[in-house]
């Protein structure tokens, strides 16, 4: 496999490289205005300068938070027996991240060899180009650092994610056992918070730092480095997780139908691997994911800015310094938001033995989306409220509509995680259907009921999405908005409007990359729970009573844990449309960064995309048909994987013993290991051939790829994601509400929600990165394309990295599918004729 990957490695760099023409690369040649000649007046003539060093501040005061929360949580008290098994789940978590590590680095030497091509090559014998040669070296290993530190931040998040959900886990299983309900939904909450203030704290001081400290012709180059490595990262690391712990997850699971073992049973070799999968799918690749999708949000924005607005820098860098004072602010906004949160919370529900978990999370959601749209207001009119356009007039009001535009975005943030609890609450019609079919019509009804809430919901979803970007898009027309732009940019404003709909999105990101991580945490819990064995320990009760100050209630906490688990499963749904939602709103700014390319090398860009234009259609296709490949290849991945897990399971299961051995829950690890990284290669070769392929045929083909992709994703996730959300908290109402664990009905409900599983939790939510990941590494792909004279060399090589691709689109499913079983001695399928291949 080495061999391979690095013979593909070595023809896609002489390919490349023989191939290389001079050219003036425009994504190269961004220009980030100097942001020390702004000041604002609104704020006593503070400089733009000054205001980002003050966001370096947020940023501490961000990440100091989420470090002490960690500290703090892991002071908490815990049982011997509880951290032990929470410390062996961060041990073999531990291990999949270093292999993740290892596996990460390989990709990255392929994006390497693109942008050394793109940054270097492509000027290297352009007439046009001012820099000698050494220069151009040394700015092209500055940029590839930057891509580096993308990925290293998208990593190095996902592995404090990881570390502070399994401390969280055994004290959020242990706090249940002391019968307060609010204690033990506030450890899990505090860690997610932890996670989401970290997060944008980390991404936003990178961001400011590459902004302020390098030099001014290398920024905007290196935002895209930054952007092509975060995406990068988040890409494998959210498909490799979402592969991983279904394989895990489905290979658990249906050992409970098979040898009617309850939930995570210590006997089950397959319960370790569960534990950690929640981590890696739940935990690692929502935060890798998020701070992506910050970091991608911004540089698209930037990028808009500097390209549009390039004849009028003092606009360009106050809009900037607006832009990255309203994402410090988003942490401090969230920051205040949770406290009063969390004050609320005391009053309604202190001293309560039960009530709605969903409710402290709903209230957070909504206090923080309340709080963020009335900073936006304030903020912008302090600094925008003097702003006058190129031409000198004033526009007062500009601020007012910004502000509104980047509402509707905000508003999503919370309307969204709303409409999604219509169809994947524990308390949904939808939900409590899926249970209903599943009494009379087993799991044959449940799938199909399931299917129901998935498209009710991609369209209520839709017209959601719809409604708010019709009202951002009505702004875009307001004078004040079209005076910022170029006469020749106008058609621009929209775009301008849906790229700061994206952002209001992630307005509140840190709550919901904290609702987010509540979910795996609140999972493991349970699973800790049972694999400490703690209520079969001899004096169990006089040990906590002594050593811990409270006489334990153990069937109590059972109900706490299954209850906190059917909220964390409804607010992991949440998240995933907003995220997904931002990557295709987002998408649409990114792709003006084509058209102004287009548009400056040949003229009549806008009028060559038009929806009657064939090569654009023809990419819209094209596009829907690789959204729905990659859906059944990351499937296919799961379902192989588990057809593994299952069979070793199976031969392995010892019901005899008190636990799995350590050896059987190792293998199991390493089975669901090697299915996620061979799933992993198959896609990315795939999406990365593709996406420098298709610019090789045509620019506005390829387009029209880009949007196919995003708006086919688009429904297809969220489809996916709350289909899946359905058939899961539909077994979870079996089990905690009607306490029927066990029985036929509980069965059915497991079988719906092992098809969810891969539905929800590794393709849907994949689709978000894939689509920023394709869309920006567009931005360099057509470049280099159309830049090119030789239309023969053109056709060879786009030809040739498609049939690349077709030869991994081929891998992905047969060289992943479970063998062919032809004889009849050992239980094996006989087939009355040789199947197709």
């Amino acid at each position: 496999m080495l061999n391979k990957k690095l013979w593909f490695q070595v023809v896609l760099l002489l390919t490349l490289l023989g191939n290389a023409t001079g050219a003036h690369a425009s994504e190269a040649d961004i220009h980030v205005p100097d942001l020390t000649q702004v000041s604002f007046a609104g704020l006593g003539g503070v400089s733009g300068s000054t205001l980002m060093y003050l966001g370096i501040l947020v940023c501490a005061i961000g990440a100091i938070f989420g470090l002490v929360q960690y500290v703090q949580t892991k002071a908490l008290p815990v049982h011997e027996s509880m951290g032990n098994v929470s410390n062996t789940i961060w041990e073999t978590c531990k291990t999949y991240l270093f292999t993740q590590g290892r596996f990460l680095a390989i990709l990255w030497v392929l994006i390497a060899v693109c942008m050394v091509y793109y940054f270097i090559g492509l000027p290297w014998n352009d007439p046009n180009n001012h820099l000698s040669h050494g220069e151009l070296i040394r700015n092209g290993i500055v940029i590839l650092l930057a891509s580096i530190l993308g990925v290293l931040g998208s990593y190095g998040v996902a592995w404090f994610g990881i570390r502070i959900n399994t401390v969280s886990n055994s004290r959020t299983a242990f706090s249940a056992l002391k019968g307060n309900p609010l204690a033990t939904l506030g450890i899990p909450l505090r860690s997610g918070m932890s996670v989401g203030l970290l997060l944008v704290a980390v991404e936003l001081f990178f961001m400011i730092c590459i902004l302020m400290f390098l030099p001014r012709e290398l920024v905007g180059p290196c935002f895209i480095g930054f952007a092509v490595g975060e995406s990068l990262g988040a890409s494998v690391l959210r498909i490799c997780g979402g592969i991983f712990t279904k394989i895990a997850d489905i290979g658990s699971d249906l050992m409970k139908i098979v040898f009617k073992l309850p939930e995570d049973d210590p006997k089950n070799p397959g319960v370790i691997a569960d534990c950690t999968g929640d981590n890696a799918g739940d935990s690692v690749g929502p935060t890798a994911d998020g701070f992506e999708t910050y970091g991608v949000t911004g540089v698209a924005l930037i990028a808009f800015l500097a390209l549009a607005l390039a004849a009028n820098p003092k606009i360009c860098a106050t809009l900037i310094i607006w832009l990255f004072a309203m994402r410090a602010l988003m942490i401090v906004t969230s920051l205040v938001s949770y406290f009063v949160n969390e004050g609320i919370s005391k009053a309604m529900f202190a001293g309560k033995k039960d009530f709605d978990f969903e409710a402290p999370l709903t209230h957070l959601v909504w206090l923080t989306s309340a709080v963020s749209i009335g900073v936006t207001f304030l903020a912008s009119k302090l600094l925008l409220g003097d702003f006058t356009d190129a031409a000198g007039a004033a526009q007062p009001a500009l601020w007012w509509v910004l502000s509104v535009i980047i509402s509707c975005g905000t508003v999503a943030g919370a309307l969204i995680p709303e409409f999604t609890k219509v169809f994947v609450s524990t308390n949904s019609r939808h939900v409590r259907e899926v249970t209903n079919c599943s009494k009379h019509g087993g799991a044959s009804l449940n799938i199909l009921s399931g299917f129901v809430a998935g498209n009710f919901s991609a369209f209520w979803m839709g017209l959601v999405i719809m409604v708010l970007m019709a009202t951002s898009y009505y702004f875009s027309q307001n004078s004040a908005l079209l005076s910022l732009m170029p006469q020749k940019f106008l058609f621009a404003a929209p775009i301008f409007a849906f790229g700061l709909v994206a952002f209001g999105f992630l307005g509140m990101g840190p709550v919901t990359i904290a609702v987010d991580s509540y979910g795996p945490v609140t999972d493991n819990a349970q699973s800790v729970y049972e694999l400490s064995q703690i209520e079969a320990r001899k004096g169990i009760k006089e040990d906590i009573q002594v050593n811990f100050g409270f006489d334990p209630d153990f069937e109590n906490a059972k109900y706490l844990l299954e209850k906190g688990d059917g909220a964390g499963n409804t607010f992991k749904a949440t998240a995933k449309p907003v995220l997904i939602g931002t990557a295709v709103v987002g998408a649409t700014t990114m792709v003006f960064g084509i058209i102004i390319l287009l548009e400056n090398l040949f003229g009549g860009a806008v009028a060559k995309l038009s929806i009657v234009e064939p090569k654009v259609i023809l990419g819209l296709i094209m596009g829907g048909s690789v959204v729905y490949w990659f859906t059944g290849a990351s499937t296919q991945a799961v379902v192989t994987g588990a057809y593994r897990a299952v069979v070793y399971i199976k031969d392995n299961m010892k019901l005899d013993a008190a636990t799995a051995s350590d050896k059987d829950s190792k293998e199991v690890v390493r089975i669901c290991t090697e299915y996620a990284q061979k799933g992993m290669w198959n896609i990315f070769i795939v999406v990365f051939c593709f996406a420098l392929a298709l610019p090789f045929f045509n620019a506005y083909f390829f387009i029209g790829y880009l949007i196919g992709i995003a708006f086919f994703g688009l429904f297809q996730a969220i489809f996916m994601a709350n289909a899946g959300g359905a058939w899961d908290n539909a077994k979870k109402i079996v089990e905690v509400d009607l306490r029927q664990k066990g029985t036929e009905l509980h069965a059915a409900t497991v079988v719906g929600d092992t098809v969810g599983d891969p539905f929800k939790d590794t393709s849907s939510v994949a689709l978000n990165p894939v689509i920023k990941f394709t869309t920006l590494f567009g931005l360099l792909a057509v470049e280099i394309a159309v830049t090119m004279t030789n239309n023969n060399v053109k056709l060879g090589i786009g030809c040739f990295f498609f049939l690349v691709a077709l030869i991994f689109v081929y891998r992905s499913f047969y060289s992943m599918r479970i063998p062919d079983e032809n004889t009849g001695s050992e239980d094996h399928l006989i087939l009355p004729h040789p199947p197709h291949r």
